[in-house]
């Protein structure tokens, strides 16, 4: 397998899906050594199976304002692989959604579900409906009519969908009531659900708290801690939320969080109380980072702009794809930055990587360092099969041993010969040897 000719011929065929190819060409450049000891994943023709999904649904969804006006989104769901177990992917709703995004977030759902050791295929869905300044009431019926779609193609045992930016626990809760009306059964279709009807503890802590145990396993490579460390952490929401919840609860110091209008710096540190306030900002309020700053009287850089230019020790990008671009991370880097874990996927750009890896600084790609949350999204569908509920110490301690064992796999895989852990390679490798192998014994 050349990569370089699979990703010429996969941007023909998709010229238009940015962000696909972006993370197609990460994998398949960082798996080509690997994949060509094994002739035979060439006879199969494992590289394109891997990288092209095996289904793609894309449709129209209808629902009603509150004046009574009919409004049309486009809804998508991406089933990529399902080697090692049922699809298994968030739902998106952002106005930003489209079929490039979705792609990528669905391949790279594949290799980060199979990285959890748990019995998940990757898949990824979502509508260009925005929820912010809805109504509840006009939430509850885009939901409902997305459903009326999807619903026809996922189940328990076949696709399990969860929640991703724009759809938190409100938004499954009611896409979950759409599917058991229309299929009139009682199941663990949907992951994130409400702990009264078979949700999970801890699973809104999950991705936050797996990206910092991640994090604490890279440290402790070179016999470091998070205790007393400053860090930087982007995004203001769920994930970036916990993140700073568990920094907190190591000895490290919060210094920034941003949403998509600009960041905060406070050079204090974002303390418990503080961030107390920004999960009733966020959660309830559904206010804007700037408030915190009025409130703090702490630094703000609005446009848009990211925290990456102040100074700290670890850096945190839990925002969205590409918001760490390569000037940036030779900023961090300049500035005496150790180490990078992300909790979103794909933050970093192709060019933001080189930097780190060039000069061999810690750095997680999201595909290991986020898979918290689809881990304990996996413990959820146990749990649900079983009709059973485990005690929050359970899932945490399950969900620590998981990111545990992605650290060590990485490890495992991305070890250079000067001692130093690629753990982009890694990462990809592993995830990849074992969805190649279930591909290869179950036949073409």
């Amino acid at each position: 397998m050349k990569a370089e000719q699979v990703l010429n011929d996969l941007k023909r065929r998709f010229p238009n899906e940015p962000e696909y190819l972006q993370a197609v060409e990460e994998v398949l450049y960082s798996i080509e050594d690997e994949y060509n000891k094994h002739p035979e994943f060439d006879y199969y023709n494992l590289v394109e199976r891997l990288c092209i999904p095996d289904r793609v649904y894309e449709f129209r969804v209808n629902w009603m304002d509150d004046e009574g006006k009919i409004r049309t989104n486009m809804g998508y769901r991406i089933q990529h692989n399902n080697a090692i177990g049922p699809y298994k992917g968030g739902i998106r709703f952002h106005s930003s959604v489209n079929l490039s995004i979705l792609k990528f977030l669905a391949f790279e759902q594949t290799f980060k579900n199979s990285l959890t050791t748990l019995p998940m295929g990757g898949g990824k869905g979502g509508s260009d409906f925005s929820p912010r300044g809805k109504s509840d009431d006009e939430i509850m019926r885009f939901c409902q009519a997305f459903v009326l779609e999807l619903g026809r193609h996922i189940g328990p045992n076949t696709d399990v969908p969860a929640g991703d930016i724009g759809v938190g626990g409100r938004e499954v809760g009611y896409m979950f009531g759409m599917y058991k009306k229309l299929t009139r059964e009682f199941t663990g279709t949907f992951t994130g659900k409400g702990m009264e009807f078979g949700g999970s503890l801890i699973r809104p802590e999950a991705t936050g708290y797996g990206v910092v145990y991640f994090l604490q396993e890279m440290l402790a490579t070179k016999g470091l801690d998070l205790k007393g460390k400053s860090v930087h952490i982007s995004g203001s929401g769920n994930v970036a939320q916990y993140a700073a919840e568990k920094v907190l609860q190591l000895g490290g110091k919060v210094l920034t969080m941003s949403d998509s209008n600009g960041y905060i710096y406070d050079p204090d540190g974002i303390d418990e109380e503080k961030l107390a306030y920004i999960f009733q900002l966020k959660n309830v309020q559904r206010g804007r980072i700037i408030e915190y700053a009025k409130k703090y009287n702490c630094k703000y850089v609005g446009d848009g702009a990211k925290p990456w230019a102040e100074k700290a020790d670890i850096a945190l990008p839990c925002a969205t794809q590409n918001e760490l671009n390569g000037e940036q991370a030779q900023i961090l880097v300049n500035n005496g930055c150790i180490a990078v874990s992300e909790g979103a996927n794909m933050p970093s750009t192709p060019e933001a990587i080189k930097v780190f890896l060039d000069n061999k600084i810690l750095y997680s790609p999201g595909k290991a360092s986020n898979a918290g949350g689809v881990s304990v999204s996996g413990l959820e569908m146990s749990q649900n099969s079983e009709r059973l509920s485990w005690t929050a110490e359970e899932v945490d301690n399950r969900l620590h041993a998981i990111m545990k064992d992605i650290h060590e796999n990485c490890v495992k895989y991305g070890t250079c010969e000067d001692g130093y852990v690629n753990y982009v390679k890694g990462a990809n490798v592993a995830g990849f040897m074992k969805v190649a192998k279930a591909m290869m014994a179950q036949g073409i």
